[in-house]
């Protein structure tokens, strides 16, 4: 990309000048390096969600509920909400899947995910939902499908998916968005923030400070 249509200074100053004292070029992808020189590509720096007014960075999001213990990979989508426009759906998976046995033990790490995230970046930016699985959707170059993912968390067409590893993957996630727990599960005490409750019949949950529903 050699510059912007007629605007060759915002070229410069939103690809050129993104490093303070380096004119490097950015391609809005962010990565790190570890001490042992390892590289690890963490996302985009410029996918946000816009909740309520509020834009929110799904790679922030991701790292937050990457710290929980029994989270080996995540990836968080924006889906369309009538009440704020958008809303964030997490999916993670799980580093020990053998607890997972049914929808109850299911919402035991996402409750402790809540209540971490309210610790480090605050309720607006903890998910409505965190859906704990066995393993993401990728393609077969190991691609998460955000897209189809997104796709799936509105109930509608994931596009096309031809390049996708393992089909079960994403019936496993369509399984969960899809399916209502029956109205009398219900989480234990203390497994959401102080002030959420589960909502009848679902899997959902709500707080005072925020109505977080799917």
């Amino acid at each position: 990309m050699q510059t912007v249509w007629r605007e060759d200074a915002r070229f410069v100053s939103t690809y050129r000048k993104s490093i303070p004292g380096r004119l490097i070029y950015s391609t809005f992808d962010w990565g790190i390096r570890d001490a042992d020189g390892c590289h690890f590509i963490l996302g985009r720096t410029d996918d946000v969600i816009n909740v309520a007014g509020h834009r929110l960075g799904t790679r922030e999001i991701e790292e937050s509920i990457s710290a929980h213990p029994n989270t080996a990979e995540v990836a968080v989508v924006g889906i369309a909400d009538a009440l704020k426009g958008q809303v964030a759906i997490a999916f993670a998976a799980a580093r020990d899947a053998s607890g997972l046995v049914d929808d109850t033990a299911r919402l035991r790490p996402e409750g402790e995910v809540m209540k971490q995230m309210d610790g480090q970046l605050g309720a607006v930016a903890r998910p409505a939902r965190v859906y704990f699985v066995t393993v993401l959707p990728k393609t077969r170059i190991g691609k998460l499908l955000r897209r189809a993912l997104q796709g799936v968390a509105e109930r509608r067409d994931p596009g096309d998916l031809m390049k996708m590893r393992d089909p079960a993957a994403l019936q496993q996630v369509r399984d969960l968005v899809g399916h209502e727990l029956p109205a009398s599960v219900r989480p234990a005490a203390g497994m959401f923030p102080t002030g959420c409750r589960a909502v009848a019949g679902s899997g959902d949950h709500q707080c005072k400070v925020a109505k977080l529903r799917v």
